[in-house]
């Protein structure tokens, strides 16, 4: 697909991960400005796609927000949501939030309230820290068939060691105080980027992901009637990561 489209990808270490110098100020905002910066120096044209999995798809977020004018179109995949965004119903929120790990409530509830303590918490020995930054998230049957498939073809490499070589605080830990502490964006405010269907925006999730609960997913798709949503049976948090007929749908939805 990607010979045929002769397109390429361009993969750059958020401020705190692998070579990227920290920002203890960083925000949404902030990294969509250095997205925008990057493809000024790197010479990327007018406009280009965001493709952002994950918490990556926050980044995406921020760029449709900060810097529509930029982008030629997106895709997230699997994003990550934030619990507190505004425009959730408290009802649903709290519900999907209750389907999080003991553990992981805690986390996000230090990271969102109290992000001084978020080191301390997330690297004592009397209680579970969150299982994110632990490198132990809550994967379904789908996404331990990916990974069984991955260490047995030799692909599931870890890179832990070279994104958090500035240390984890800086990276995983300052990751959940951007994503979850921060009131500075709500997608569910943001306008379409493409009012004149120049462009398109598409959310990516699995029914079976134990990460991000699907139901706060539908909701976000459906206050959007301009993202093109995409919701796939039997696929978990790592759909990304496995067949290749799901990448190529991906990306032919996005740039054709």
């Amino acid at each position: 697909m990607v010979e045929k489209l002769g397109i390429y990808f361009v993969s750059f270490d958020r401020p705190g991960y692998g070579e990227s110098d920290p920002d203890p100020k960083r925000t949404m905002k902030s990294l969509a400005l250095d997205v925008d910066e990057l493809g000024h120096r790197l010479e990327l044209g007018t406009k280009f796609y965001i493709i952002g999995t994950s918490m990556g798809g926050q980044a995406v977020w921020g760029c449709l927000k900060y810097i529509p004018h930029r982008l030629a179109g997106a895709a997230l995949i699997a994003p990550v949501v934030n619990y507190w965004w505004p425009s959730f119903p408290p009802a649903l929120a709290t519900e999907a939030y209750n389907l999080q790990p003991a553990w992981d409530q805690w986390a996000l509830r230090i990271a969102r309230h109290a992000p001084w303590l978020i080191y301390w918490w997330n690297t004592q020995k009397w209680f579970p820290g969150s299982s994110a930054a632990a490198g132990t998230p809550t994967f379904t049957g789908p996404d331990l068939q990916i990974i069984a498939k991955l260490a047995a073809s030799g692909g599931g490499v870890s890179h832990k060691a070279y994104a958090t070589q500035q240390g984890v605080h800086e990276s995983y830990h300052r990751e959940l105080m951007v994503g979850f502490g921060h009131r500075d964006l709500d997608p569910m405010q943001i306008e379409n980027p493409f009012p004149h269907g120049e462009g398109s925006v598409h959310l990516w999730h699995g029914v079976d992901d134990g990460v991000v609960p699907v139901s706060v997913q539908r909701y976000v798709a459906e206050q959007l009637p301009w993202v093109q949503y995409h919701e796939l049976p039997n696929a978990g948090h790592l759909f990304p990561s496995g067949e290749t007929a799901v990448k190529d749908a991906i990306l032919t939805n996005l740039l054709i």
